[in-house]
């Protein structure tokens, strides 16, 4: 009988996988997916969904939603990429991952379909997701674009809702070389007479989703229109806010367990997001309270500004392009400390000129390169670190990057792991395998 390892194992070898090999395994149509749901008895016409895209803040608003609908008595499908610790984290129900056996299962059924129908690693998953969510019978189910919109597998679905969090410079290579030219591929989410959420407002951007909301007839609102949190006090493990709705107190006193500033724009998409629901749901104020207030207890969810030790302090944070980087950078600033150790890695595809600007040049770097085909090289980031004078030291792993970091750093200095999620992955990995964090 085939293990989960071995079902992983081939899962990552055979099927093209965006994460490890880049653009090669990118299909610029739906033509697989729809193949494979039509094989697999389209499962996902069978399920109620909300669509989230955007370039950052995708996860964290699926998290969200996801923690209070569960709270408001919801069974609630989650669907989200990449994973940091284990490929199950991409499918949840109720904050529970798939089963290792449902998986195995699944692969296993299906491996002929694959050889027939080539899918992705990604379109393979998203067909997996959907089978899932029908047999678990979720109320309803979060789905997180990968890449884009338009053309994203996932954007097979007819949701009750869609959501485009914001639009920032990413996979350029990809989605096109501007903000308007990328929005165009994420309001590819925005269907016909479907409401749509925009996170935050651009001159830019605005035009482009109006005019496809308009084509659409959907109705669209900007949440930072309508939203206004203001901070009332902020520790490190939550954020107490509140929440004014067209400039009326809507709720008084609500704590946030995610605590990166970037969170404040995220969660005021959330709530505008939660009106629209209301429509379907009965969403509570106290469910809605609880639930931003226990999204990691709720959802599993980690790597977002996450403090995985007080002192010396050590964060952890996934922002990993230009849009979010200066704002966790930011962040991390504005705390003061003595010295910054910044444990740093980037892929190839990103833009290493949009970046350098943003982070401290007096901190120290510990150069790393996450395991996996496109990640960009340690001596590459060497030279392009040592030509704009930072202090570094080049390491021969991101296990390697972090312990010296933590060797070198003294109490009231502060650790911060960035640059890619997959820098993050294997920190936590490791942290976890040496039963440094639960």
């Amino acid at each position: 009988m085939t293990s989960y390892t071995q079902t992983l194992n081939y899962l990552y070898t055979q099927l093209p996988m965006f994460t490890r090999v880049g653009e090669a395994a990118y299909k610029p149509n739906l033509d697989n997916t729809i193949k494979l749901l039509e094989a697999l008895n389209n499962p996902h016409l069978q399920l109620k969904f909300i669509h989230v895209a955007g370039t950052n803040g995708k996860g964290s608003t699926s998290n969200m939603l996801a923690a209070v609908l569960q709270r408001a008595g919801y069974k609630t499908g989650l669907y989200t990429s990449p994973h940091l610790l284990d490929f199950r984290e991409r499918i949840r129900v109720n904050g529970s991952m798939i089963s290792k056996a449902f998986v195995v299962k699944f692969v296993a059924q299906n491996k002929a379909l694959f050889l027939e129908i080539k899918p992705s690693f990604f379109e393979m998953t998203v067909a997996l997701c959907f089978v899932y969510f029908a047999q678990q019978k979720t109320d309803i189910a979060i789905i997180e674009t990968g890449l884009g919109g338009r053309l994203d597998s996932t954007n097979v679905i007819v949701p009750l809702l869609s959501i485009i969090t914001n639009i920032g410079l990413d996979h350029t290579n990809l989605l096109g070389n501007t903000l308007q030219e990328i929005a165009l591929e994420k309001a590819g989410i925005i269907k016909e007479k479907i409401p749509i959420v925009i996170g935050e407002t651009d001159a830019i951007t605005k035009k482009v989703f109006t005019a496809k909301a308009k084509a659409c007839n959907s109705e669209i609102v900007f949440a930072d229109k309508r939203m206004k949190i203001e901070v009332l006090s902020k520790n490190d493990t939550s954020i107490k806010i509140k929440v004014l709705e067209r400039n009326k107190v809507w709720l008084e006193k609500v704590s946030l367990s995610l605590v990166g500033n970037y969170q404040l724009k995220n969660v005021a998409t959330v709530l505008q997001s939660i009106r629209f629901l209301q429509m379907h749901f009965a969403i509570a104020a106290k469910d809605i309270q609880y639930g931003l207030g226990h999204i990691q207890a709720l959802t599993g969810f980690a790597g977002r500004w996450q403090v995985v030790q007080k002192n010396p302090m050590v964060i952890l944070d996934t922002g990993h392009n230009a849009h979010g980087l200066r704002q966790s950078i930011k962040q991390l600033v504005e705390r003061k400390a003595k010295k910054i150790h910044i444990v740093f890695g980037v892929v190839r595809d990103k833009k290493l000129d949009d970046i350098l600007p943003l982070i401290p040049l007096d901190a120290h770097y510990y150069l790393c390169a996450p395991q996996l085909p496109r990640v960009l090289p340690v001596e590459e980031l060497e030279q392009v670190f040592s030509k704009h004078n930072f202090q570094f030291t080049a390491c021969e792993s991101v296990e390697d990057a972090y312990k010296y970091a933590h060797k070198r750093c003294k109490k009231n200095e502060i650790i911060f792991v960035g640059g890619s999620t997959f820098v993050v992955a294997e920190v936590l990995t490791f942290l976890v395998k040496n039963k440094k964090i639960p």
